[in-house]
């Protein structure tokens, strides 16, 4: 499907009679600020109605200068405000339209969990585990303390009692915690809630992970992301309200 004129939000008038691009030239184009971008994931963007290539009577996709501009909106708003993509189409819609963005959040929602993008293990690609001392002190945790989390469950270590960097974001909000008084053992009732989500979500995002396609696993990818931004809403909504009551005369 070809993209009318009006969809110049990101591009312009002149982009039409531009050279268009290939798959691979778009990937090319996109990898120096989005490393983890990939073939599949265009696609998948392209499924979801959100970059509109024109086709080759081959059936080559041939993407504008504008198709790039949308694709380059769409991961900088994953990537940096965590948006669901519905949320992402909602914006581009607006931007189609002429219509002014909704206001930002201000960050209110907290992030999907960090995903280990290179396979080691470490949470965070490129970021080595770090040693108990190390950790302990990028999260503001005494010793014991981290001790007393990896105890209860809260983290866990490697084979040589290290620790990956992508649970840095749990060992600080624990250590915030531990200022108010809430102690590492009354955490696990945050683990065993958690565990149950992940349960939940796991039974929603496993049978696209059967098909075993990297396709399937992009899908599966973007799924995930989105079911985990809405849990964190959900889970934050719930506590506040629950709050707000304590206040009520």
């Amino acid at each position: 499907m070809s993209v009318p004129e009006r969809e110049s939000a990101l591009g312009d008038a002149a982009d039409q009679r531009t050279p268009r691009l290939t798959i691979g030239e778009v990937l090319a184009v996109l990898r120096d600020d989005f490393p983890d971008v990939t073939i599949s994931k265009i696609r998948y963007l392209e499924s979801e109605d959100l970059v509109h290539p024109q086709r080759t009577p081959s059936g080559y996709r041939k993407f504008s200068r504008a198709d790039v501009s949308r694709l380059r909106y769409v991961l900088a708003a994953q990537r940096d405000q965590y948006l669901p993509l519905r949320v992402i189409k909602e914006h581009l819609e607006a931007l189609d339209r002429g219509e002014p963005l909704p206001a930002a959040t201000g960050g209110s929602t907290p992030p999907p969990p960090a995903v280990d993008s290179d396979g080691d293990g470490d949470g965070v690609a490129g970021v080595p585990p770090l040693t108990a001392e190390q950790f302990a002190r990028a999260a503001g945790l005494e010793p014991e303390q981290l001790a007393d989390l990896v105890q209860f469950g809260l983290l866990a270590t490697d084979a040589d009692g290290r620790h990956p960097a992508g649970d840095l974001p749990v060992a600080r909000a624990a250590a915030g915690l531990a200022r108010h008084g809430i102690e590492p053992r009354h955490l696990r009732v945050y683990r065993s809630g958690v565990e149950r989500e992940a349960g939940l979500v796991e039974q929603l995002v496993a049978p696209v992970l059967r098909a075993r396609s990297e396709e399937a696993r992009t899908r599966a990818t973007e799924k995930l992301r989105e079911l985990a931004t809405l849990s964190a809403q959900l889970h934050t909504a719930l506590l506040e309200a629950r709050l707000r009551d304590l206040l009520r005369p």
